[in-house]
C-alpha cells in the first residue's frame, strides 16, 4: 500500500478516496501568501463515473489505488450490459455497465482483445473499466460515394464503421476500405493498405 503526499496526487494517478478508486483528471497546487499550499484536484470515480472536486492539504496523504491491467475479450452488448470473458477461459464471463465503459463503448468490436482495469482492495478484485488500444482498425460499412475531383478541396464526410460508430473521414475514402481510428479522440488517423 503506497501512500501519496498531497503534492503527489497528479493527473493520471489512481487513488483510493472514501474506499473507492478514483482517477485524477487534473490538479493544481496553489500557494497563497498567508496559507499553506494545497492541491486542488478534479477526479472521476472509477465505479460510477461521477466527477468530484477535492482539496488536499499539506498534512494529507492518500492511498494509491492498486489497479492492474488484464486482457479480456469483448463478446457482445445486450440491453446496456457489455459482456466480456477471459481469453483463455471463454466460460469465465462477466458484464460491465455502460457507465463503467463510458465513451469507449462506441469503438468496441466483437471478439476483440482489450485491457480491463482491475481494482484490488481489502483482498478483493473488481473489474472497474476497460482501456482500448489508442489506434484500432475498422472497415467502413457505409459512406457517401467518392466524387471525382473532390479531394483537391480537402474536407470530410461521415462514415459508418463496421461496429456502427460514425466518424468523419476524408472525401477520397470509400465503402469497404480499412482505416485506423484514434479511440481517445474518435478521429480518423489513416487508411490501412
Amino acid at each position: 500500500m503506497a501512500l501519496l503526499d498531497y503534492n503527489e496526487i497528479k493527473a493520471g494517478k489512481y487513488i483510493v478516496y472514501k474506499d473507492e478508486p478514483y482517477e485524477v483528471l487534473d490538479n493544481h497546487v496553489a500557494r497563497t501568501q498567508q496559507r499553506k499550499p494545497q492541491n486542488q484536484v478534479k477526479m472521476r470515480s472509477m465505479i460510477n463515473g461521477r466527477a468530484v472536486n477535492e482539496t488536499f492539504h499539506v498534512t494529507d496523504s492518500i492511498e494509491e489505488a492498486d489497479i492492474t491491467k488484464r486482457d479480456v475479450k469483448y463478446l457482445y452488448t445486450n440491453k446496456n450490459e457489455f459482456w466480456f470473458c477471459n481469453p483463455d477461459k471463454p466460460a469465465e464471463r462477466f458484464t460491465l455497465t455502460a457507465e463503467l465503459i463510458g465513451n469507449s463503448a462506441k469503438f468496441l468490436k466483437d471478439n476483440t482483445i482489450i485491457s480491463s482495469l482491475v481494482f484490488e482492495y481489502d483482498g478483493e478484485e473488481k473489474v472497474i473499466g476497460i482501456k482500448l488500444p489508442i489506434k484500432m482498425e475498422f472497415i467502413i460499412k457505409e459512406c457517401a460515394p467518392n466524387i471525382k475531383g473532390s479531394t483537391a478541396s480537402g474536407g470530410n464526410k461521415p462514415a459508418t464503421l463496421e461496429n456502427g460508430a460514425v466518424v468523419n473521414v476524408p472525401l477520397f475514402l470509400n465503402q469497404g476500405e480499412k482505416i485506423l481510428v484514434n479511440t481517445d479522440t474518435g478521429e480518423y488517423v489513416e487508411r490501412v493498405t
